[in-house]
């Protein structure tokens, strides 16, 4: 039996920012309200992921420009990830580094091979404000770091670079969505 409600039960789906919009490329505000609105802001995180049938949402990808992310992420050995972190500050990315599949829902249908470190550590507090500490491994490992990134401004085409960026790039500027980015 579910003692608590399942997350975004009670959120809204906002709008997705697409890659262009400048709240994407500026760093995230520090959250210093742990009031109801900070509950909403999750509970309405949660559910846009779960529409855009993703694995973690950082909030300035719903123009909300404060440290805040979700994940509902499985790690390599398919073992379920699910939380939130606030003000959360990535204190190791450690191991082999591995360049895989990476996509983002800022950036809908595209995809490159992004190179991650395999094992990453974040702490931050909870909506409450009550100290987090998550460890990751694997796919799990860098939706850490690439939710992180969001948070600092950074897309992950920012991390590609010759033809991986150029084609990432390029596909973006030909996707549907793109001729509403940023607007």
């Amino acid at each position: 039996m579910r003692n608590r409600p399942i997350p975004g039960s009670s959120g809204r789906v906002r709008a997705m920012s697409l890659l262009g919009d400048p709240v994407l490329h500026t760093a995230c505000e520090t959250v210093t309200d742990f009031g109801p609105s900070l509950s909403r802001l999750v509970e309405d995180m949660f559910a846009t992921m779960y529409a855009a049938q993703g694995v973690g949402l950082a909030a300035n990808q719903i123009g909300e420009s404060l440290r805040v992310f979700v994940y509902d992420c499985p790690d390599d050995e398919d073992v379920r990830h699910l939380g939130h972190i606030v003000n959360p500050r990535l204190v190791e990315a450690d191991g082999v580094t591995v360049r895989g599949p990476e996509g983002c829902l800022s950036l809908p249908g595209i995809e490159a091979g992004t190179t991650r470190f395999d094992r990453a550590v974040v702490e931050g507090v909870d909506t409450l404000g009550d100290p987090v500490r998550v460890e990751g491994t694997g796919f799990f490992a860098r939706c850490l770091q690439h939710e992180c990134d969001h948070l600092e401004g950074t897309v992950y085409p920012d991390r590609l670079t010759g033809w991986r960026r150029a084609r990432a790039l390029r596909a973006a500027r030909r996707a549907p969505w793109a001729r509403t980015a940023g607007k």
